[in-house]
């Protein structure tokens, strides 16, 4: 794989030249990377970029300047690949200090030029040896993982009985290469946004008691945790259930999960389950269950109705559950569900709410 992944890069080098040589500009398209321009692949059922297109251009400073960070950015890649080496996406911020007129300005500028290389190579992240800061967040169940160790050898873990209180800590690469799915004996996957409400439910048991794997989503989900859902699912057949705050914030984590992110819309097959179904606070539940709550601010109201023209919550349901939310004027966290004791979101809202998604399974 390395080289092939060295061959890709180097050919968008060598177009670049080409350019050159020929006395003409050069010039990069890649899909238009905006909520406009992602459209639903009906044979996967997530969301990827349509067939909008833009151009970086050598013919102005902006366009010739990315040229000469997206060929910089090549060659540290390349490098990293010959030396067997990795690097976090903070490292190459860094090191660009040393590229000249290379150089990043900001570190959100060198992490979406590393998504544009995914969308123009076809590769991915993993594949340029570039990692997060940080891994993925945790799992607790009963499922039997091999991770490679430093010394190459695979170990064999339990995400039950081997692990303390926080789980299994979800690496930065859940890759056949380093990572092994061995058995899974678990009727689903619950993936919890905070972790406070992940403690909660490994400290009431719920794991055992319902046959599942709760997985701490940490917020928005790395990518490796997004893939591991994704593989459990997809390989297993287990299915999975998101559990999140209610805001329009948390909405989003959920779309992130079963459509795709619209950052990582070239990649939503290989991150996205499209079966998972949402069992976060809604609006409704607020009403319901007579939640605390929390005022929604303008950025929220902004976000709400900014996801009424998202096209993946196109549906009834999270069109009345928006609608109902901006009516309000009010947002809920999962936390909120101990104004009826610890045990009230283990004894009575989940499985009420499971209930629904699937009669009396779980």
């Amino acid at each position: 794989m390395p080289g092939e992944v060295k061959s890709s890069l180097e050919g968008i080098a060598s177009r670049i030249y080409d350019y050159l040589v020929s006395g003409d500009v050069p010039e990069i398209s890649m899909p238009s990377r905006n909520r406009d321009n992602i459209v639903l692949d009906p044979m996967l059922s997530v969301w990827k970029y349509g067939e909008s297109q833009v151009t970086r251009s050598g013919r102005t400073t902006d366009g010739a300047e990315y040229m000469v960070k997206i060929l910089y950015m090549i060659d540290f890649i390349r490098e990293m690949l010959q030396e067997g080496k990795s690097s976090t996406l903070r490292e190459m911020y860094y090191i660009s200090e040393g590229w000249n007129l290379g150089k990043f300005h900001t570190q959100d500028e060198s992490n979406l030029m590393a998504e544009d290389l995914e969308v123009i190579s076809a590769l991915l992240r993993e594949d340029f040896r570039l990692r997060p800061e940080e891994n993925g967040a945790s799992i607790m169940g009963n499922i039997t993982v091999e991770e490679k160790t430093r010394k190459g050898e695979f170990k064999k873990i339990n995400c039950k009985d081997d692990v303390g209180d926080s789980g299994y800590s979800i690496p930065y690469s859940v890759e056949d290469d380093k990572f092994h799915i061995k058995d899974v004996d678990a009727d689903f996957i619950l993936a919890i946004e905070t972790g406070g409400m992940f403690d909660r439910l490994v400290e009431n048991g719920f794991d055992e008691s319902n046959r599942c794997l709760l997985v701490h989503l940490k917020g928005q989900p790395a990518r490796s945790t997004r893939r591991l859902l994704k593989r459990i699912n997809e390989e297993r057949g287990v299915p999975v259930v998101v559990f999140t705050d209610g805001d329009p914030w948390s909405f989003r984590i959920y779309a992130s999960i079963a459509y795709g992110a619209i950052k990582t819309a070239h990649i939503s097959h290989y991150l996205a389950v499209p079966t998972a179904e949402f069992i976060g606070v809604t609006a409704s539940d607020i009403l319901n269950y007579d939640l605390p709550t929390d005022k929604l601010n303008d950025k929220d109201i902004a976000a709400l109705n900014a996801e009424l023209k998202d096209p993946r919550f196109n549906s009834e349901m999270w069109r009345d559950e928006i609608e109902t939310m901006l009516r309000i004027g009010k947002k809920a966290e999962q936390q909120a569900l101990a104004k009826y004791g610890l045990n009230y979101v283990t004894s009575t809202y989940l499985p009420e709410k499971l209930s629904q998604i699937n009669g009396n399974r779980w």
